[in-house]
Formats: C-alpha cells, sequence, structure tokens
C-alpha cells in the first residue's frame, strides 16, 4: 500500500479513546447515556462559545438539550429546549491540546 502524500496532517479526529461520543445525555434514562464518558468531563461549544449546561448534545444533528429554566414537567423532570447549530466537544480531562469531535 501507498501513502497518500495529499492528504493533510492535521485531520481532526472523529473516532477513537480520546474523541467524545456524536450523541451524548446526562440522564440516565436516556438510551445515550455513558456514566463512564461523562466522569471524564465532556467540554462543549455551542456556536462558538463554551456552554456548561447541556443536558443532551448531537453533533451530527446539530443541535443541543439545555433545560429551560426551572420548569419542570408532571413527573419532575426539569423541561429542555433544543437548539440548533454547529457542535464540538472534548474530553477535559486531556488538556487544552484535547482532539474535538465535530461535523466537517
Amino acid at each position: 500500500m501507498t501513502e497518500d502524500t495529499n492528504a493533510p496532517e492535521t485531520a481532526p479526529e472523529t473516532s477513537g479513546p480520546d474523541v467524545p461520543p456524536d450523541h451524548l445525555a446526562i440522564n440516565p434514562r436516556s438510551p445515550f447515556f455513558d456514566q463512564e464518558k461523562l466522569q471524564r468531563g465532556i467540554g462543549i461549544r455551542f456556536k462558538g462559545t463554551v456552554r456548561t449546561n447541556v443536558e443532551e448534545y448531537s453533533i451530527s444533528e446539530g443541535w443541543i438539550r439545555v433545560q429551560a429554566g426551572k420548569s419542570m414537567d408532571r413527573h419532575g423532570n426539569a423541561l429542555t429546549i433544543k437548539l440548533s447549530g454547529p457542535v464540538e466537544a472534548w474530553y477535559e480531562d486531556i488538556g487544552d491540546d484535547a482532539p474535538v469531535a465535530k461535523k466537517d
């Protein structure tokens, strides 16, 4: 096999142990909940701004879900709203040069 010399050397990583999943939620009842990945700490940048109040995100679909004030539903769960836009995620335990998962 030959190596492609035209490939960029700094291509963004899309999978691997140091790249966060495409879809992740903090609610334990969600099928996208993963305690092990959440314990590492996930950083989220939405529309160029770092967000700390994200309940769920999807990089490929381009949205985040955040809590809508202090409102609760009839089951005692926080009401959330879905915001659309570019989403980037990274593991905070790696440091400043962590690989960022984002939609290309």
